[in-house]
């Protein structure tokens, strides 16, 4: 038996989204990833278990901290993601918060774009700073200079989407990257829209990756998951980051310098906070991310190839008083998509309607393929009201920053026939002038 695909970096991304990380010789030789469905693991002897516990040797104890079908999970999306390594958390959610809190300490900032989800501007407007870590918010998204104004020395990280929720908005990841390393900072990126498959923001200077698994990883809409990758090679410890300095001095003989030199923020992440504060991913919800990975290229073909059509159709309509999709050329981020989205620009947009509110009202009530609910990436179509549900609660100046009004609907185009989806979305439109 000559089977060594799980291991070959040189393959393509298709190959590797199915075999990548999971040698099917250290499971009884099963093809499909086992679910590991316990608790925690058998120790061995004494002095294994000293090992282990000291992250002396890998392996795993306790489902808490490690399991390994969620170790396949994360094998395969480092590969994808062209990392060092990565971890599954129980949310997209979860993988936000731990890794601000792996980057930051009291008294630090994290310099974010205001073109986020708005779970993200909450945590970081009204729950971290709690703790002492503050979000300060560029102005300008689209403006180099906005992002020089928001760095100062207790900044400990640039934060952004690669596409806007639910804007669509572009980052020049390249510009911003460029920036954060001359102030010895690193870039995080939440990469959720637009998957490993359209960017890989490695690639263009970012140093961590953010993922909703939940979504396009997924696909299936039936799985909460968070995923963080860690790209490799940042200076920790280029003095303003006394937290991996002092983890640095603790773990660099137990778990080797040259690992920690790769790999120092997902080690620190996993053994600082992922032990304790417990947002493990389950290795049943690892195994149905794994399950939707396995398709994902396809999947983004047809999604992006529906979305381009559908945008086109949307901008033509008499209804619609905007669309924001970086694939159409009128787009203010059409050259950017060109040059970081070239399979396609995610398959995500939002639509405002002349008609405002009442006119958005309509539509919902009148989509019958479009699902009304608060989720993106299923292979499914779904449409929301971001200012009632995804962004509800922010200020209405704040809501607008991340191009949320009362009349915007955000749609997550799917993989159905376009010529249905095109037709629902008529059907729902035309049906705002027979109101009244």
């Amino acid at each position: 038996m000559s089977y060594e695909a799980y291991a070959d970096e040189t393959l393509g991304f298709t190959t590797r989204q199915l075999h990548a990380g999971y040698n099917p010789a250290e499971h009884y030789r099963s093809k499909a990833v086992p679910i590991y469905q316990t608790v925690a693991f058998e120790l061995g002897d004494f002095d294994r278990c000293s090992r282990l516990f000291g992250f002396e040797e890998e392996g795993h104890s306790y489902v808490r901290y490690s399991n390994p079908t969620t170790s396949v999970l994360e094998k395969r999306l480092t590969s994808l993601e062209g990392g060092s390594e990565a971890l599954g958390l129980g949310s997209g959610m979860a993988a936000i918060s731990n890794v601000f809190l792996n980057v930051a300490r009291e008294g630090d900032e994290i310099a974010a774009v205001p073109t986020l989800y708005g779970g993200a501007i909450t945590l970081l407007k009204k729950i971290l700073p709690e703790y002492g870590i503050s979000g300060r918010f560029v102005e300008k998204a689209d403006d180099i200079a906005s992002y020089k104004s928001a760095i100062n020395e207790r900044t400990k990280a640039i934060f952004v989407e690669s596409l806007g929720n639910p804007g669509m908005n572009i980052i020049d990841l390249e510009a911003i990257a460029e920036l954060a390393h001359e102030h010895g900072i690193p870039l995080i990126v939440d990469n959720t829209f637009a998957t490993p498959y359209l960017l890989r923001p490695f690639e263009h200077g970012a140093d961590i990756v953010i993922y909703s698994g939940t979504k396009y990883l997924a696909g299936h809409g039936t799985t909460i998951a968070g995923m963080v990758v860690e790209k490799g090679g940042f200076p920790w410890l280029n003095g303003k980051f006394p937290q991996f300095e002092s983890f640095y001095e603790e773990y660099a003989e137990k778990i080797g310098r040259d690992s920690l030199d790769r790999t120092m923020f997902v080690k620190r992440l996993k053994i600082r906070f992922l032990t304790d504060l417990g947002a493990h991913l389950s290795p049943t919800s690892a195994f149905y991310i794994l399950q939707g990975i396995e398709t994902l290229s396809l999947r983004m073909e047809r999604h992006v190839e529906n979305a381009q059509k559908i945008a086109e159709f949307l901008a033509d309509h008499p209804q619609v008083l905007s669309v924001s999709y970086p694939g159409l050329p009128d787009s203010p981020y059409h050259a950017l998509a060109e040059k970081y989205l070239p399979k396609g620009a995610g398959a995500i947009l939002s639509i405002r309607l002349k008609g405002g509110l009442e006119a958005a009202k309509t539509v919902l009530r009148n989509v019958r393929i479009f699902d009304f609910l608060a989720n993106v990436g299923d292979a499914k179509s779904l449409i929301v009201h971001p200012a009632t549900s995804t962004h509800f609660g922010q200020l209405k100046e704040d809501q607008e920053k991340a191009g949320v009004y009362e009349d915007t609907l955000r749609l997550s185009i799917g993989i159905e026939d376009v010529e249905d989806l095109i037709g629902d979305l008529k059907q729902a439109l035309d049906s705002i002038g027979n109101v009244g």
